[in-house]
């Protein structure tokens, strides 16, 4: 489950100010051609779906979510209450991907203009089975207009129950494409589960602000199909205050909100198509892609909306098979039976709490380049190398001195 906050936070200076200052840790929307690609669109027409645990009513969304429903049994019928354990995460996920950056924090999404339908789930709780929870809430984010489906959640398995083979197939019939986490190995998730493993959904990777694997807050597999920031980001929680968290929970709606720009940008395009730039346009990051780390690689925001990318006919993430063809191979009576297994869904945990926003300035090994870090030993280098040999130097030192000591006092004897 999402992991609960560990504090609230509080920062006393002005809302303008405090605005900026938030704004200005949202280091992705620079990094990764975001803010340029809003020269193009900030995904205006376009609808995501959250499946989560609720997207609150916080100031930086009014406007943003456009309806919404409770799968869970626990909630309020229009999503919006948040459930479960973890109920902040819904609104985690919602302020990234579509933030209006007002509402005094200053946080805003990566498509800004989009609209949100809100659908709740709770995990392992409530009348409703999990697993039908997530069928029920794919099939009523087709059934009400979405053009994407965020999900940040994961079985912790390669596997899915049969009752999402319907749900899902029925979201691609519908040309709507499917964005999900990988999971995080902090939280236990060493490889990619499900649904990031279902054939045709994007999978997203983390990395740090560096750009590289997150140690914690991603994990590997061979279905991953992008990488994004999921290491110190700023999301909103349902008290409306503004929160660092961690995780590939925070990295699928960046992507999510991608899709939205390229969809937007390109209404032409069918889903297979608005894929192929999403991967088309990514950042290798090692030789070979796709990469078991970084899929076909980093996020480009900016490209992803402006590159001469030509159309395709299937989806390619759908390799090699798509998921009709899955199912009809592993589901069938007379083949070798799949994996059958129905774990619980969770959300993909934080790989740490929530935490509060400073207001300070960055502190003096922060401002150093990560280039110039790499020269400076660490503290095991200094301990294991560097000490060890600057005592043998040493001793070796006070050695020579004795030595030429003694020989001088012995060749002054002989003279006299």
């Amino acid at each position: 489950m999402a992991a609960a906050l560990t504090a609230s936070l509080v920062i006393a200076v002005p809302a303008p100010a405090r605005a900026d200052y938030v704004r200005d840790l949202e280091y992705w929307l620079d990094d990764y051609g975001i803010s340029d690609a809003w020269d193009i669109t900030r995904g205006a027409g376009q609808r995501i779906a959250v499946i989560d645990t609720g997207i609150a009513d916080v100031p930086e969304l009014r406007g943003a979510v456009v309806g919404g429903t409770d799968e869970s049994g626990l909630g309020s019928p229009d999503g919006r209450t948040p459930v479960g354990d973890g109920s902040e995460h819904g609104t985690l996920v919602g302020s990234i991907l579509a933030g209006r950056g007002d509402g005094g924090s200053g946080v805003i999404g990566v498509a800004p203009d989009a609209e949100l339908l809100s659908i709740s789930v709770a995990f392992g709780e409530g009348p409703v089975g999990t697993e039908d929870q997530i069928a029920n809430a794919v099939r009523w984010a087709v059934d009400n207009g979405a053009d994407i489906i965020n999900m940040s959640l994961t079985t912790n398995t390669l596997d899915w129950p049969t009752s999402w083979d319907d749900a899902f197939l029925y979201a691609f019939e519908h040309d709507v494409v499917i964005v999900a986490a990988a999971g995080n190995r902090g939280a236990g998730t060493a490889e990619v589960g499900a649904p990031a493993t279902i054939p045709g959904v994007v999978a997203v990777a983390g990395v740090d602000k560096d750009g590289d694997a997150s140690a914690d807050a991603s994990s590997q597999g061979i279905t991953l199909a992008v990488a994004a920031p999921s290491e110190q980001l700023i999301g909103i929680q349902p008290d409306g205050e503004p929160v660092y968290w961690s995780g590939t929970s925070g990295a699928a709606p960046i992507v999510a909100g991608i899709v939205a720009l390229i969809r937007a940008a390109h209404p032409e395009l069918d889903a297979n198509s608005v894929i192929q730039r999403l991967i088309a346009t990514a950042k290798p990051q090692s030789s070979t892609v796709p990469d078991p780390l970084y899929g076909y690689g980093l996020v480009d925001a900016d490209a992803a909306v402006r590159a001469d990318i030509a159309p395709v006919t299937s989806n390619p993430l759908a390799v090699p098979y798509d998921l009709a063809e899955w199912i009809r191979i592993y589901r069938r009576a007379d083949a070798a039976p799949a994996p059958t297994s129905s774990p619980t869904p969770e959300t993909v945990v934080p790989s740490a709490s929530p935490e509060a926003i400073p207001q300070r300035p960055p502190s003096l090994p922060e401002l150093i380049p990560r280039w110039l870090r790499s020269l400076i030993p660490h503290t095991s280098v200094l301990t294991d190398a560097v000490l060890p040999l600057g005592l043998l130097l040493g001793f070796g030192a006070f050695l020579a001195a004795g030595i030429v000591g003694t020989v001088r006092a012995a060749g002054r004897s002989r003279r006299r």
